[in-house]
């Protein structure tokens, strides 16, 4: 591309003359092969066309309306149609009448080049001189002579002659055509002139050889001296050392200062090594010329690695420095390295010099040149492996290059670890990330800090007007009235209401009330309208347009948003302040005119109401004098509202008023003149008021004035006067007389102790007249009110009485509904012997059972009906069940008493009950009390009860036994010698489970075998916890912990290798302690990826150690100890000193394992270490049980010396296991 922004591009017609426009612009290319000499013009418009014609070439242009032409230069355009038709010559003549200018310049070079490429000399030289190039006109003119003389002398062109294409090619400095051409006629000496001139000896010479030169070696001599005399030793030298004389060609380098490639020849040429002298001489040198590398490696070739070592350092070559040291040198190695990782720091060459870095454990170096080179997470790397005070101050270099790439979460953990958090913070607040940064400073900073942090942040905020953003920050920290108070400073109330709504939901109303209020204030009554209505304050809204005069909209908002007549009331209050003729137009026009009246003589404007019903409606007239004589009589008018009542038509209503007010005289005096009918009204409310005086004769003449006895008999019973109510009852209404001696005898009852006694002198009225089922029915009328005892008298002479006197059907059922009330006021043996009286046996037994009288219960069961007995038992003991009574429980149900205890979570009187019961009771409850202790996960309680009680081979137990091993191996803190007597424990209730498996029918079952299992690894177990004890069976401990391995299938496989390497570590078996560590290590991490499936087993192929073990759910070990058996593993592995590979034994095989992996035999484990014994067997009783002699004389050596109790008991179960102990108690043989 050559313009940018072309809007139009042409070639002028019949040249290579390019015309283009660039917005304002016209660009002239007079010689496209020189894109760079462009002609511009400057133009007000835009290129239309080009015209050539008359020997001109235009380029019209349209500026606005007019056309205008800009001429081009033909000249120069000219040239281009010469050029274009080969006429070089007339292209030639063209240039020579102009001046020199870069476009001129441009176009002789491109003639020149054309002009050679068509041999034509002649012009091609007048070329070069007007271009200033001598040099190559002078050649040009001694070719064109010769040119010329042999087509003088030959005829035909002189260009095809041999010397002139060579100097063509001379003249495109392409020798070796021109030596090809030379060649071709056999011009040999001319070639060798040719390099001769061009002084090329190494050509000439080659051409010399090639063509058998006899004058070969004088020019050969030639060179050497001209070399020599230009000074020029270096190629003097490489010409000795290509003739084979290196001694001349070593003193030619040295002469030359090049010692390096005196060293190099040196290097490859064993003869001139064995110079001592020469070599000194060229190693000196090299020192000199500060080519330390040189030196270093001739040194080393000449087996001097001191001074090898030497040159390499101080020639910065560490790569051959530190290969040199680890072989001659190994100490240096480290400071080697970390030179070197300094020496790339100084290169700049950051990243490679982390490396280095971590092999010298230069770690801060390592951590600044990771940083330099910015490797981020190899600085993250080696930092995680550094002490918090060596790595503090340099993650929060890193964690601001990950907030640059906004991963803030990496950051800011970065930040954590680096005691940098108010560096997070501030990172989420630069970022805007307000609710991690909050979440973040609560975890670091006081909350009242933090609150002020964000407060002054949000006041920035604000300031900028980031009302959002301010307001994220309020909100974070629990200020949104802050928030609210901003957005209501700035008038944006839609974002105040919508926080109010959000954090003040109970406020939101009053918050509406009162912007509408401010706006109204304001004059903004629209958005006034809005808030008052979002605040349910209809009728605030209706009051600012009245208050402005706008009724309309009052009415409008009332229509819209009131109840049914809200719009009635405005309409109202409208037309009011309208008055007359205008209020009736303005409510016929509404259809409010009578309801307008109506709420007019509602609220008392009285004179507005008659007014309108004056004028529009005369019917409603009546009603407003009602109305008004209502209101006169609530004002204590009563004279004025008894007009308006007679009025309105309605003289009753001034009765009743005076009636209300005890005006008497007034009332009968209305009531006679205009409503005869409310006279007797009149007298009842007169009689009302006697009665509240208690003058009830007066109220009673006026009653029966008024002809309502029935209202003189109520108000008697009202005041509790029975005996003047029964008396009116019988002069007047004799047909309720006997409906009010039953309500009488309903009141007595329901009355207390006056209405008992009533009852009771009732009662003893009827037996005296024989009326013995009335005598009855009152007696048990008498309910028990405080009174138990008089309740019960009466309610046993009912039941005398009806035994005596009453039918037996009868009799029945007065029992039947005494006897549970003797029961209600706790009187059992009373209704049980009533029962009994009538042969109710089932209902007098239940009666001694709820009374908790259990022998009388069982007393009348075995006397009058046996069946009977196992029903007062059973009840019985459901009683001492629910009182707890446990150990009454006991000598009647024993099952059920355990049970209870079980319940009740009794334990321990449960067992000890169930101790005196069978053994199979015994171990039921043995068995339900270790599954609840293994639950509530308390395995050694479990385990220390199967010690006291024995274990029992039942199969249902089985689980429980095998919980208890695997809680018992998984438990922390038992890798000691003060766990001795837990692992003791266990061992031996395997042991008496085993013992109890060979008399029972689950003898070589497969679970007897893996009962033997666990009890073989809880003997290791035990004895390795002895053996903590002594230091002098430390390796005993440790032989225990590797043996255990073999047994993974039933251990947690992460903790049994934990503790084998750590174990190897302590008695200093590195080799098998870095590979114990480090499976244990895949295992963490197996652990937490879920998998064993990548792990590695090649160091424990061909030994015991199974591969396929389960896999544990959790970790054993805690993280610190984790971390610590990494940084050892990784130190190790980095020290390179120790070999990947286990101990063998003369088996040729792991020295732990059982069996030898290249014959199959299988040994025996030894009972002491569990290593497998190969010599010196020691035998027990017991088939499959031996020691190694040393091992057992070491252990009783042990016992010997330290009277180790622990130890001792190891040796009593090994004699009780193994049938007694070897008659050769101690052997140093």
């Amino acid at each position: 591309m050559i313009l940018n922004f072309c809007s139009y591009v042409q070639w002028v017609p019949g040249s290579d003359v390019l015309v283009a426009q660039n917005r304002n612009s016209l660009c002239v290319w007079y010689n496209i092969e020189a894109p760079e000499r462009v002609t511009m013009f400057t133009i007000r418009g835009d290129v239309i066309g080009l015209e050539r014609g008359g020997g001109k070439t235009e380029v019209m242009v349209m500026e606005g309306v007019t056309t205008v032409a800009y001429t081009l230069d033909e000249g120069l355009i000219e040239f281009g149609t010469a050029i274009d038709d080969g006429n070089y010559i007339r292209a030639t003549a063209f240039l020579e009448t102009l001046e020199m200018t870069p476009e001129t310049e441009a176009m002789w070079k491109t003639l020149s080049k054309l002009a050679l490429e068509a041999r034509q000399l002649h012009i091609a030289e007048r070329c070069f001189s007007a271009l200033g190039q001598v040099a190559k006109a002078r050649f040009l003119h001694e070719t064109n002579e010769i040119a010329d003389q042999v087509s003088r002398e030959y005829g035909g062109e002189g260009t095809d002659f041999y010397q002139v294409r060579a100097r063509l090619a001379m003249l495109e400095k392409n020798y070796k055509l021109a030596e090809m051409i030379f060649l071709e006629q056999n011009a040999v000496e001319e070639a060798m002139g040719m390099y001769q001139e061009l002084h090329r000896w190494d050509e000439c010479i080659a051409v010399a050889e090639a063509k058998g030169h006899p004058a070969l070696e004088k020019l050969r001599r030639s060179y050497y001296q001209w070399l020599m005399d230009t000074q020029q030793e270096e190629r003097a030298g490489e010409l000795q050392e290509s003739q084979g004389d290196g001694l001349a060609a070593i003193s030619l380098y040295l002469k030359a200062g090049l010692p390096a490639k005196a060293a190099r020849l040196v290097l490859t040429r064993e003869e001139l090594l064995a110079n001592t002298e020469l070599v000194e001489h060229i190693t000196a040198a090299l020192i000199q010329g500060e080519l330390y590398e040189r030196a270093g490696d001739l040194f080393e070739k000449i087996h001097n690695p001191q001074k090898a070592l030497e040159c390499y350092r101080k020639g910065n070559a560490f790569m051959k420095a530190v290969e040199l040291a680890r072989l001659a040198f190994p100490v240096e190695v480290v400071k080697l390295e970390e030179a070197w990782g300094d020496h790339l720091v100084q290169q700049k060459q950051l990243d490679a010099a982390i490396n280095h870095y971590i092999e010298a454990r230069c770690s801060i170096k390592a951590i600044e040149a990771a940083l330099g080179a910015r490797q981020w997470k190899k600085a993250i790397y080696i930092l995680d492996l550094q002490d918090r005070n060596t790595a503090s101050k340099y993650y929060p270099l890193v964690a601001q290059h990950y907030a640059s790439l906004q991963e803030y979460e990496i950051a800011e953990e970065l930040y954590t670890k680096g005691d940098r958090t108010k560096d997070a913070i501030d990172m989420y607040t630069q970022a805007g990330r307000w609710e991690q940064a909050h979440k973040l400073a609560m975890k670091c900073m006081r909350p009242e800090d933090v609150s002020v942090l964000y407060i002054t942040q949000a006041q920035e905020m604000e300031k900028q007007g980031k009302y959002r953003e301010a307001e994220r920050l309020y909100v974070t920290v629990e200020e949104p009235d802050l928030a609210i108070t901003m957005y209501k400073k700035h008038k944006l109330y839609d974002d105040m209401i919508r926080l109010v709504g959000k954090h003040h939901p109970d406020l939101l109303s009053d918050t509406h009330l009162h912007l509408g209020k401010e706006l109204e204030a304001e004059g903004r009554l629209q958005e006034a309208e809005y808030h008052y209505l979002e605040a349910q304050e209809w009728k605030a809204t209706v009051n600012m347009y009245r208050a402005n005069g706008l009724w309309e909209e009052a009415y409008r908002v009332a229509r819209t948003q009131g109840g049914a007549n809200a719009h009635k009331h405005v309409a109202y209050l409208w037309a009011k302040s309208l008055g007359g003729e205008a209020a009736v137009r303005l409510l016929n026009k509404l259809g409010l005119l009578e309801a307008a009246v109506d709420h007019a003589a509602d609220n008392c404007s009285f004179e507005f109401a008659f007014e309108l019903s004056r004028l529009a409606l005369k019917h409603k007239t009546p009603e407003v004098h009602l109305k008004y004589a209502m209101f006169l009589e609530d004002e204590g008018k009563f004279e004025e509202a008894e007009a308006e009542f007679i009025r309105a038509g309605k003289p009753k209503e001034a009765v009743l008023m005076f009636v209300h007010n005890q005006d008497w005289e007034a009332a009968q005096r209305v009531a006679e003149a205009h409503d005869p009918d409310s006279v007797a009204e009149v007298l009842v409310g007169q009689a009302r008021g006697a009665l509240e005086e208690k003058d009830f004769q007066k109220a009673e003449g006026l009653l029966l004035r008024a002809q309502r006895p029935g209202l003189a008999l109520n108000y008697y019973k009202e005041a509790g006067l029975w005996s003047d109510a029964l008396r009116i009852c019988k002069d007047y209404v004799p047909s309720q007389l006997e409906a009010l001696q039953e309500e009488y005898e309903r009141e007595a009852t329901k009355k207390g102790a006056r209405g008992v006694e009533g009852l009771v002198e009732q009662a003893r009225h009827w037996e005296q007249a024989g009326e013995y089922s009335r005598a009855v029915d009152c007696y048990l009328k008498v309910r028990d009110s405080g009174n138990s005892g008089l309740a019960e008298k009466c309610w046993m002479k009912a039941a005398e009485l009806s035994i005596k006197f009453l039918p037996p059907q009868r009799n029945m059922e007065v029992v039947l509904a005494v006897g549970p009330q003797l029961i209600g006021i706790g009187k059992h043996s009373a209704a049980a012997e009533l029962y009994l009286n009538l042969d109710l046996v089932k209902e007098a037994i239940d009666a001694f059972i709820e009374g908790e009288e259990w022998n009388k219960a069982k007393r009348v069961a075995k006397e009058l009906d046996p069946r009977y007995e196992d029903y007062v038992d059973q009840h019985y003991k459901e009683f001492l069940k629910n009182q707890g009574k446990v150990d009454s429980l006991v000598g009647v149900d024993v099952i059920a008493a355990l049970d209870l205890y079980v319940e009740q979570g009794q334990w321990d009187k449960c067992i000890e009950t169930a101790t005196k019961q069978n053994y199979k009771i015994l171990h039921k409850y043995v068995a339900l009390y270790a599954t609840h202790l293994i639950r509530e996960g308390n395995s050694a309680q479990s385990l220390a009860l199967y010690v006291q009680h024995g274990a029992p081979a039942n199969p249902q137990n089985f689980n429980i036994y095998k919980r208890i091993f695997t809680d018992m191996v998984s438990s922390p803190g038992t890798n000691c010698a003060e766990a001795y007597h837990s692992w003791a424990d266990l061992r031996d209730v395997l042991f008496n489970l085993c013992e109890n498996l060979v008399k029972s029918s689950e003898a070589n079952s497969p679970a007897h075998e893996e009962f033997k299992t666990m009890l073989l690894i809880a003997h290791y177990y035990a004895t390795r916890s002895a053996a903590q004890s002594v230091k002098q069976l430390e390796t005993v401990a440790a032989r225990l912990s590797v043996s255990l391995l073999r047994h993974t299938q039933l251990l947690p496989v992460d903790k049994a290798f934990y503790e084998a390497g750590i174990a190897a570590k302590a008695v200093g078996w590195e080799n098998m302690a870095f590979i114990f560590l480090n499976r244990f290590l895949d295992l963490t991490d197996a652990i937490e990826e879920g998998t064993l499936d990548g792990l590695d087993h090649s160091d424990f192929q061909d030994t015991d150690i199974p591969f396929e073990v389960p896999l544990p759910a959790k970790q054993h070990v805690p993280e610190a100890e984790r971390e610590e058996v990494r940084d050892w593993v990784l130190t190790v592995s980095m020290d390179q000193r120790l070999e990947q590979v286990l101990p063998l034994d003369e088996r040729g095989a792991y020295e732990a394992s059982l069996v030898a992996a290249s014959t199959g035999v299988q040994a025996l484990p030894c009972l002491i270490t569990g290593y497998p014994i190969l010599r010196n067997k020691i035998e027990f009783k017991r088939p499959g049980k031996a020691a190694n002699k040393d091992n057992w004389n070491k252990f009783l050596m042990a016992i010997k010396t330290s009277h180790s109790p622990v130890c001792q008991d190891v040796l009593k179960f090994i004699s009780q296991w193994c049938g007694g102990l070897p008659s050769t108690s101690f052997s140093f043989q």
